[in-house]
């Protein structure tokens, strides 16, 4: 069973990054907030993997944090969720908002990301609200703090692009992108990041 690799990005693509370790290509599955931060071709990358045996293939998904990873293998644990929709949660919301929502039971917020609909938000809910208090990771008073504050400039900033015409899973994940990388941003440095996101 693979758990880590280390080693050089030699091609990277929303959602996938091949990472060559001493010769040996893999392909790895990843949020997007993993595929923003791992750097990019060239660089090196040590991510954590969890590898998915099928009875016709071998995925490996792999997470630069432990949080991400102990969300995502929480996720798929729930009936009817698999890795493909772990993924697509993990890139829809940042973890510790993840976790924040859960424990608010915040179905309307769960049901913005991509692929999830009030069902699957509702099973997110109930599976999950009492088990994430469990992990070490997350302090659950300072991922609550975090994320409110975070909430109110995430909110502004999406209300902005969409007043501007982009539609709201392309800014959330240009918004997102840009608040996984700066420390306390002014408004005004985070809508410029989004934009340049959103321009690439």
């Amino acid at each position: 069973m693979i758990a880590f690799l280390r080693g050089q990005i030699i091609d990277k693509q929303p959602n996938l990054i091949v990472i060559d370790v001493q010769g040996v290509g893999y392909e790895v599955h990843v949020p997007l907030s993993t595929y923003y931060d791992a750097g990019e071709a060239g660089a090196e990358a040590a991510l954590r993997i969890h590898t998915h045996v099928r009875e016709d293939a071998l995925q490996l998904y792999g997470f630069l944090t432990a949080l991400e990873e102990q969300l995502f293998e929480r996720l798929i644990s729930i009936s009817g969720i698999g890795p493909k929709l772990g993924i697509a949660v993990l890139s829809g919301i940042e973890p510790v908002e993840l976790v924040s929502a859960i424990q608010r039971a915040d179905v309307a917020r769960l049901t913005t990301i991509p692929g999830v609909g009030k069902k699957t938000a509702e099973r997110i809910v109930l599976e999950l609200k009492d088990r994430l208090s469990q992990m070490a990771a997350v302090p659950v008073g300072a991922a609550s703090a975090a994320a409110a504050t975070g909430n109110r400039l995430r909110d502004d900033l999406l209300s902005a692009l969409q007043n501007l015409g982009y539609h709201r899973p392309l800014a959330e994940k240009a918004v997102d992108a840009t608040l996984a990388k700066s420390e306390d941003p002014t408004f005004e440095q985070a809508l410029r990041g989004a934009l340049r996101e959103l321009m690439r």
